[in-house]
């Protein structure tokens, strides 16, 4: 089954018992960096496989991989219905990478690619060359203090076009978004959880604590 390469698990550690409960699509990809990301950032952070498992989560990190084989994942397994319906109802969604793409309304190539969709922007694949191509930066990103981010850009995408106007950008390079949130869905074109620099996590744990805490 796809995600085979986890199968050494490491033993959670203790949780507060009011942490939220944060799910890592574990389909393909890079789920485990991300369960210790969210798990250093105060999380309960917990692999999803089944839609029993995603029913029970209070946010969901769609992480880097081979979107088009996880987009197929999801179909065959029949998550996508359910995880569109989450998003409808506002469960806090956090996409990297290939997890951008997933998150797009839009993709300008490649129509055979599924698409879980919910941000309203148009995304390119592959936009910074191949494996090879792939660099390590710092980057600004509004609302993360502390100085600028180290991020990995892994053939990453990009976002080609805003589509909706309660989009809002919160980073780029060379006039190109690479961070957007909308509402309760934020989506980095690069691979932060290879850093060690874990605020993006933290501020998306924080987005799900609000939720929680919501009425």
């Amino acid at each position: 089954m796809p995600g085979d390469r986890l199968v050494h698990r490491e033993p959670a550690p203790d949780v507060p018992a009011d942490a939220p409960r944060i799910g890592v699509l574990a389909l393909q990809g890079d789920v485990l960096e991300h369960l210790r990301a969210l798990r250093r950032c105060g999380a309960e952070a917990v692999e999803v496989r089944t839609a029993e498992q995603l029913a029970a989560v209070d946010g969901l990190v769609l992480p880097g991989g081979e979107s088009t084989t996880i987009g197929k994942l999801l179909e065959r397994f029949g998550l996508m219905p359910l995880l569109r319906e989450r998003i409808v109802d506002g469960l806090p969604v956090f996409g990297t990478c290939a997890g951008m793409i997933l998150l797009s309304d839009e993709l300008d190539q490649d129509r055979a690619q599924p698409l879980v969709g919910g941000l309203a922007v148009r995304t390119r694949r592959n936009a910074y060359g191949r494996q090879v191509d792939s660099f390590d930066t710092a980057l600004e990103v509004t609302g993360v203090e502390g100085g600028p981010l180290d991020v990995s850009f892994i053939r990453a995408p990009r976002v080609e076009a805003v589509l909706g106007t309660d989009v809002e950008v919160l980073a780029e390079v060379d006039g190109h978004a690479v961070v957007v949130r909308q509402g309760r869905l934020l989506a980095a074109a690069f691979h932060p959880e290879v850093t060690g620099d874990d605020r993006l996590h933290a501020a998306f744990v924080d987005t799900v604590r609000q939720v929680r805490r919501a009425p």
